[in-house]
């Protein structure tokens, strides 16, 4: 790896089309979990002009189409601006949610001595590193900062009220031995309303984007390019259809570390595509915080209806102690299968809509469990037999 490069990473806000998406798969997840909390859920959503549409599957208590659509509803109201093309109370909600597949259901239930399986095959990745204060990799970190800190001024009147919900921001950084120092480029692009020019924009949320950053990260003025086409008045799923699960990599570490390729919205915890995900950032955001390693990849893999994992790598990048001995450490301190993960961490809470935007890393532990993996109580154990 050179010691001197620049990395960039990208990130979208809760009215961007895709994640309009995971927000209301999400909510559903939630609501499904309030009413039993070993709900199986894997629930999709396809959204375009003045149209959503959900499926996807459920073993779960009913809930009544009408509570559903209202649910829609309402969490489309809560994000998004109210437009011609995107209205929460114009648009035409569909729903073909239906029942899981017995097939899938007898591979994960427990059985007699048979333990819970994983409820699909995969592998999944974890990382952390010590660049940011959170453990997380420095260029995903201000990409969700800078588009929070600006979404937070356009609601209820603030100081942005005449920008959109709809926003994507990219941020490069300059990295000097290994370490990030500077902001090399930053782009920003977001809705706004009719008239208003690229120019007024960039002015508009100039001081939102630099105390964000460090003091003397900011880029050049002619590298903070906003709204490049010049005009972004149609958003949200008007502008561009949005789907579920299409937003991975702004999900986890902005391409920092590997992903395995599986979403996380809409599925419940026995789903190791999400729960092992977290457990495995878990981990390696434990390894980092015990000072065993600067940076911290781990990999856990699973087969369907299979409790135990196939596998568990973890690669310290020459860092801190050998990963061999972590792997070692690492089973003997935590259960890895899927009855385990959600045991140590409490997955079984309707916790996850709050997850669908700014990332699913990088965030402070909420006191009702939600972001439960971002703890860093294993730390002290981890460190003592290390």
């Amino acid at each position: 790896m050179p010691k001197n490069f620049l990395f960039t990473s990208e990130s979208v806000s809760e009215g961007h089309p895709d994640k309009i998406c995971d927000q209301i798969s999400d909510a559903l997840v939630d609501a499904y979990l309030a009413k039993d909390p070993y709900s199986r859920l894997a629930i999709e959503t396809f959204a375009t002009t003045n149209r959503v549409i959900v499926g996807g599957e459920t073993r779960a208590p009913h809930i009544p189409a009408a509570e559903i659509e209202e649910l829609i509803r309402s969490n489309i109201k809560n994000i998004c601006n109210e437009q011609a093309g995107f209205h929460w109370k114009n648009l035409e909600v569909t729903n073909l949610i239906h029942s899981q597949s017995p097939d899938i259901a007898q591979g994960v239930d427990a059985d007699g001595s048979k333990d819970e399986g994983a409820g699909d095959q995969g592998i999944m990745f974890g990382y952390a590193c010590d660049e940011t204060e959170v453990l997380m990799p420095a260029a995903i970190y201000y990409s969700h900062r800078i588009l929070n800190n600006i979404m937070n001024a356009t609601r209820n009147g603030g100081e942005l009220h005449d920008l959109g919900s709809d926003a994507k921001s990219q941020v490069t950084l300059f990295y000097e031995n290994n370490v990030p120092v500077r902001a090399e480029k930053i782009l920003v692009s977001i809705q706004h309303k009719e008239g208003m020019t690229a120019q007024q924009v960039k002015e508009l949320i100039r001081p939102y984007v630099e105390k964000t950053l460090p003091a003397g990260w900011m880029c050049k003025d002619q590298d903070f390019l906003v709204n490049p086409t010049g005009k972004f008045v149609i958003g949200g799923p008007d502008g561009d259809t949005g789907l579920t699960g299409r937003k991975i990599i702004v999900d986890t570490y902005g391409g920092a570390a590997p992903h395995g390729g599986g979403a996380f919205s809409g599925k419940d915890p026995t789903k190791v595509d999400r729960s092992a995900a977290y457990m495995a950032r878990y981990l390696a955001k434990n390894v980092v915080a015990a000072g065993l390693a600067t940076r911290c990849t781990i990999q856990i893999a699973y087969a369907i209806g299979v409790s135990k994992p196939l596998s568990v790598y973890v690669n310290n990048h020459k860092t801190g102690v050998a990963g061999e001995d972590l792997v070692k450490i690492i089973n003997e301190l935590v259960d890895l299968t899927p009855r385990g993960i959600r045991t140590h961490l409490g997955l079984n809470k309707p916790i996850y809509q709050r997850t669908a935007t700014y990332g699913h890393f990088g965030r402070t532990p909420d006191t009702d469990g939600g972001f439960s993996w971002e703890k860093t109580d294993l730390a002290e154990k981890l460190k003592k037999l290390a």
